[in-house]
């Protein structure tokens, strides 16, 4: 990492941090020189990764506010500070028609994608933030913006994070710098129902002729959070091989909403 980052010695919370994306975004915050924090729902996942990378980590559920408190006050007491915030936790459930959707798992998403965030803001901002600012990044969705099949709950409540993004980078300037990205389809878990067995059918409909990988988001992150961003707040940074602009290759992108139709997910690894 380049050192015009200036993240040297900056505490990092990033949340879902022990696979796919969120692994790959305290891996590079980690070798830019941050002092990183992790979470997620496994406790020896946590204690593996925060060892590697030489932080420290705390297991639990982004939807338990309790949890959330104490991940604050853990970065204040063994970092004394808390610069950078990374929300990444995230869960994909209710999959399915939005008439069929549970009640009680709807409000799960909304508590797991979206209020978590918050929370966890709220207590940065109030811990460390407010006085001495900060740099947020919520990973959001490239199909936040649009529709598809069986992804309403998902897409609704991404939708309502890219709000939460735009929403806080105006109440916090100019101290606390507040930005998303965006992904399209990565090589992680929580999508793998989608491309395992449709890669090459989706990546031909890309531009860049690819599905991405954890650390093409990473990267993305990592540059937001740096003092090399220090004049953006309140964007969305697209991270998605081209998807929004498939059509003017004569790509329809139909690969993915069929496998979306045909497949479902596993275990729900939101958290």
């Amino acid at each position: 990492m380049t050192s015009s980052y200036g993240l040297a010695g900056r505490a990092a919370v990033v949340t879902g941090a022990t696979r796919g994306i969120g692994r790959a975004v305290a891996e590079q915050l980690a070798a830019a020189g941050a002092l990183v924090c992790v979470t997620g729902r496994d406790t020896d996942e946590v204690r593996r990764t925060a060892q590697r990378l030489g932080g420290i980590g705390l297991a639990g559920s982004v939807a338990d506010p309790d949890h959330l408190r104490e991940v604050t006050d853990l970065v204040m007491r063994e970092f004394h500070r808390i610069d950078v915030v990374i929300n990444n936790a995230a869960t994909n459930q209710p999959y399915g028609p939005l008439m069929d959707a549970d009640p009680d798992a709807w409000r799960k998403a909304f508590a797991v994608n979206v209020e978590a965030p918050l929370r966890l803001v709220q207590g940065a901002w109030r811990a460390w933030m407010r006085e001495h600012g900060g740099s947020v990044v919520n990973i959001c969705t490239e199909g936040a913006e649009h529709v598809g099949p069986h992804v309403g709950a998902y897409g609704t409540s991404k939708a309502a994070l890219l709000h939460l993004t735009r929403q806080l980078a105006g109440e916090l300037a100019p101290g606390v710098r507040v930005n998303s990205v965006s992904p399209g389809l990565v090589r992680t878990e929580m999508a793998r129902f989608v491309w395992e067995r449709a890669e090459r059918e989706v990546a031909a409909g890309l531009p860049l002729g690819r599905i991405g990988e954890p650390e093409d988001v990473a990267r993305a992150v990592v540059w937001l959070v740096s003092d090399a961003a220090e004049w953006v707040t309140g964007a969305d940074l697209l991270v998605d091989g081209g998807t929004r602009v498939r059509a003017a290759r004569g790509a329809d992108g139909d690969a993915v909403h069929e496998r979306l139709r045909s497949a479902a997910p596993g275990r729900d690894p939101g958290g």
